[in-house]
């Protein structure tokens, strides 16, 4: 593994190998700290992009917050698919047992089209994909339907980059309703279209695989979504349509969708904070058991270069297996990974204190 080492250290000022290392006060939603960082080049380090890492400068201004606009498309559609979903719920029982495990691999595929795609690889670039992969990962996203990659991409950076504050669009300062799904039912601050507009994203648009799928986006989330899904348990084991449409499809969607947002809600709001407690994201296992592994959420803001966003490898995180997977069958590799003293180094000094009872 090719990883990624830096030092931090608590002084004033020290120089490393990596760069040099300044004290300085950040602010973070409505915590304030203090804190030891790498020049933010250093940090980056061979990505090649600082644009996800949190922007101390970043000032909120002062006055009354713009008024909610609600986009009511998003509304309707929104609440028509969890109703779809609920309606789905009382088919499993009539469901054949290959439909249930058609849904499930669906479900695990569509979200490591977000997790080990959109997210590791192209938001953080926390390893390298061969291109094979890359479309395998496109494909993927594409059934997960959660935007494309290029947007995807453009708004998590935002996120990471002023993390719980008014250019952060799924700010969980708002509120555990806005941070789930309410950030879509309303248009944007304006300062997330502002800071997003100024973002690098020169590697995503030169990723000719994320481009071509941006241009077709919609017929393949028709395709892929709903379509595939919902074509092979009717036409391969004679399923009902409608189970074949509202489980595989509708269902396996809606619960996507939710793994996602509860690490933009529950992921910063309940649990420990290991390794930074001045910011507000939270180590949740029972997200990441959902999620594939996104939920140690505390470390990943901390260290959103790790491409296992844990500590713990395998646990309760199929994406890093996943990960690791294909780099045994060369299809990826260059995998960033912090070091355990390091690691330990930072829970010792801005950390809640929770590492101690494991």
């Amino acid at each position: 593994i090719h990883c990624y080492l830096f030092k931090e250290f608590s002084s004033t000022s020290s120089t490393t190998a990596g760069g040099t290392v300044t004290s300085r006060v950040t602010r973070n939603g409505n915590a304030v700290m203090e804190k030891d960082l790498l020049n933010h080049e250093d940090l980056a380090g061979d990505r090649g992009m600082i644009d996800d890492i949190f922007d101390e400068t970043y000032q909120e201004k002062e006055g009354p917050k713009p008024p909610l606009r609600y986009v009511w498309r998003n509304i309707i559609l929104m609440s028509l698919l969890h109703l779809g979903a609920l309606f789905a719920l009382t088919l499993i029982p009539s469901a054949k047992i290959q439909t249930l495990a058609w849904a499930l691999l669906c479900f695990v595929v569509s979200a490591l089209g977000i997790t080990a795609g959109s997210h590791r690889l192209w938001s953080h670039r926390s390893y390298k994909a061969t291109l094979p992969l890359r479309i395998f990962l496109t494909i993927a996203n594409s059934m997960a339907f959660q935007n494309d990659i290029y947007e995807w991409v453009r708004d998590h950076r935002v996120h990471h980059k002023f993390s719980e504050t008014d250019a952060d669009p799924h700010n969980a300062m708002r509120g555990f309703f806005f941070s789930h799904i309410g950030w879509l039912l309303v248009r944007k601050h304006p300062d997330v279209i502002e800071k997003g507009q100024k973002l690098d994203l020169s590697d995503i648009k030169a990723d000719k695989v994320v481009m071509f799928q941006r241009r077709y986006y919609k017929p393949s989330v028709v395709l892929l979504c709903f379509t595939l899904p919902a074509v092979v348990p009717w036409y391969f084991w004679d399923e009902s349509i409608i189970i074949s449409f509202f489980i595989p499809a509708i269902l396996r969607y809606t619960i996507g969708l939710n793994a996602t947002w509860l690490v933009n809600s529950a992921a910063h709001m309940f649990g420990n904070r290991p390794y930074d407690q001045n910011i507000n994201p939270r180590e949740n296992p029972l997200v990441s058991l959902g999620a594939l592994g996104e939920g140690f959420h505390n470390y990943h803001h901390t260290f959103p270069y790790d491409y296992s966003t844990s500590e713990f490898g395998w646990r309760f995180n199929l994406t890093t297996a996943f990960i690791d997977l294909m780099c045994l069958l060369g299809l990826a590799s260059d995998r960033k990974k912090v070091s355990k003293e390091v690691i330990l180094a930072r829970k010792m000094r801005t950390g809640d204190g929770s590492h101690k009872s494991g």
